[in-house]
C-alpha cells in the first residue's frame, strides 16, 4: 500500500489563508476530490494533545498546491515544520507538528515545536514603522544563515527599504538604523560585498569594503506552557533590561560593550560572570514598541 510522507514549512501566508502546502504527489491523487478530510495532530504549547478534523479544499496556487480550511491553533507560528502524510486507501490526510526538546523564545515569540530558523527570519512582517521597515529589509533581503542570523550592506538600505530619499528621508533612515543598533536588534560590522552583492564578514580580499548590518535572533527559553503574558507588552513603549546577543563568527564585543557588561555584573543585573566568545552585551534601554 502506497504511503506518501513529506515535511513542509508553514509561512505566514499559509496561516493567514488557513492553509498548508500540499505535496505534489498527494495533490496529483486527490485533485478533484472536494472536500478533502484533513486531520491535525498537535500538542498545544508542547503539552496538551489535540486531534481536529477539517473538511478542507485542495486548491492550486502559484507555488503549487495547498490545503485550505484548516483552523490552526494559536501557538502555531510561521516557520514551523508540519509533516503531511497520506496512505492510499485511507480517506484522510494527516498533518502532524513535532514538539521540540528545547522550546525557544525567538525575539519574544514562543516556539514549542520544531521550526526552520531561516524561515522565521525571512517571514517577518513588522508593524508599520521606520525601524520595522529597515529590520524587515535586513531579514528578508539579507544573507541569511542556518541559525537565522542575517547580514545586509548598510549602503543598500536607502534603495531597498524605501527610506533614505532626500534630506528628510536620509535623516529618518539614519535614525531608524541607530535605534535598531541601540536596542540591540542589529550590530554594525566592517565587512565586504562581492560583485554579486553577497555580503561577507570578515572582509574578503578583492571584494569591495562595506559596512554591514548584522541581525541575530534573540534566543531565550520559551515561557512555561502554563504561563501567560500580554502580547501588547512588546508593542508599547517600555524599558528593556540588559541582555546578551549573538555576534557573527569572528566578531568580538567592543570595549564599550564589555565595560557596560562588567558594570551590569557588578550591579548584580546579570547572572553570567563573563561573556562567551562570539556574544555581545546590549545595555538597558527604552524601546518604542
Amino acid at each position: 500500500m502506497r504511503t506518501v510522507t513529506r515535511r513542509v514549512t508553514l509561512w505566514q501566508a499559509d496561516l493567514e489563508a488557513s492553509g498548508c502546502t500540499a505535496p505534489e504527489e498527494i495533490a496529483e491523487v486527490l485533485h478533484g476530490q472536494d472536500p478533502v478530510t484533513v486531520v491535525l495532530e498537535h500538542r498545544v504549547k508542547g503539552t496538551t494533545a489535540v486531534r481536529e478534523v477539517f473538511e478542507a479544499t485542495l486548491e492550486q496556487v502559484e507555488a503549487g498546491w495547498r490545503f485550505t480550511g484548516i483552523a490552526w491553533p494559536a501557538d502555531v507560528r510561521t516557520g514551523m515544520f508540519v509533516t503531511v502524510s497520506w496512505e492510499a486507501g485511507r480517506d484522510a490526510v494527516v498533518l502532524r507538528t513535532k514538539v521540540t526538546e528545547d522550546p525557544m523564545r525567538i525575539d519574544g515569540v514562543n516556539y514549542y515545536h520544531e521550526y526552520d530558523p531561516t524561515v522565521v527570519t525571512r517571514d517577518y512582517d513588522p508593524r508599520p514603522s521606520n525601524r520595522g521597515q529597515v529590520l524587515k529589509t535586513i531579514r528578508k533581503l539579507g544573507r541569511v544563515f542556518e541559525d537565522g542570523s542575517a547580514m545586509f550592506p548598510e549602503e543598500s538600505l536607502a534603495k531597498q527599504s524605501g527610506l533614505g530619499r532626500g534630506q528628510k528621508g536620509a535623516f529618518l533612515l539614519k535614525n531608524a538604523v541607530e535605534q535598531l543598533i541601540r536596542e540591540g536588534y542589529v550590530t554594525r560590522l566592517a565587512g565586504s560585498v562581492a560583485g554579486s552583492g553577497l555580503p561577507s564578514y570578515p572582509a574578503v580580499d578583492g571584494e569591495e569594503p562595506a559596512d554591514l548590518l548584522f541581525y541575530a535572533p534573540l534566543l531565550e527559553p520559551a515561557l512555561p506552557p502554563n504561563e501567560t503574558e500580554s502580547e501588547a507588552h512588546d508593542r508599547r513603549e517600555h524599558w528593556v533590561k540588559g541582555f546578551i546577543r549573538k555576534l557573527p563568527p569572528g566578531a568580538q564585543p567592543s570595549e564599550k560593550q564589555l565595560s557596560a557588561f562588567h558594570r551590569a555584573v557588578e550591579n548584580e543585573q546579570m547572572d553570567e560572570d563573563a561573556l562567551e566568545p562570539g556574544y555581545t552585551y546590549v545595555k538597558k534601554h527604552h524601546r518604542h514598541g
